[in-house]
């Protein structure tokens, strides 16, 4: 699922940066969400790997703290990217005659760039998040089948659901391996 992941979302963005017929606003932000997506699942399946393999469930409290800011870093990171290309499909759908004016380059970057730097207020949030985590108490095995879910499946299904059922893509991807 790992590879599978990560391979799906790298081909998205190989697809989306040769093909110039895809360099609109919609497909910017579908590669910027798989590039997301395979920083986020890459915090955490790695380690579960080894754990597996290993039988091991031994972690560093610094390794912990580590992948708990990169998990919650990428998965809100993800929510913004999600955000942003529903505004963008907003604003093709309630203004088609103002898409290209009103999602130029400029406010694509910018808007990227905004859901990035929200890097700062994370750090806020996951010192939050460690001095609150120590107060809650959950169901171990709900616990990490919901985490096993959101972190490895979603991910996953992301390039599937956004872009091989879309038409441009897989004409991109036909053009890409030279058929």
């Amino acid at each position: 699922m790992y590879l599978v992941t990560v391979s799906g979302n790298l081909l998205i963005i190989l697809v989306v940066s040769s093909d110039s017929h895809l360099h609109t606003p919609m497909y910017f932000f579908l590669s910027n969400l798989s590039l997301v997506d395979i920083c986020f699942t890459s915090t955490t399946v790695p380690k579960m790997l080894v754990n597996i393999q290993t039988q091991s469930r031994v972690i560093t409290y610094a390794g912990c703290i580590t992948q708990m800011y990169f998990y919650i870093l990428f998965a809100v990171l993800d929510s913004f990217i999600l955000t942003v290309m529903a505004y963008d499909r907003f604003v093709a759908i309630c203004h088609p005659l103002h898409y290209m004016v009103i999602m130029n380059p400029r406010l694509c970057g910018l808007l990227v760039l905004l859901s990035w730097i929200m890097i700062v207020s994370l750090f806020y949030g996951t010192v939050l998040g460690v001095y609150l985590s120590s107060a809650a108490t959950q169901n171990v095995h709900s616990s990490a089948t919901a985490s096993v879910m959101y972190t490895v499946v979603t991910p996953m299904l992301n390039p599937f659901i956004y872009s091989l059922r879309n038409n441009d893509i897989k004409r991109a991807l036909q053009r890409f391996f030279g058929r």
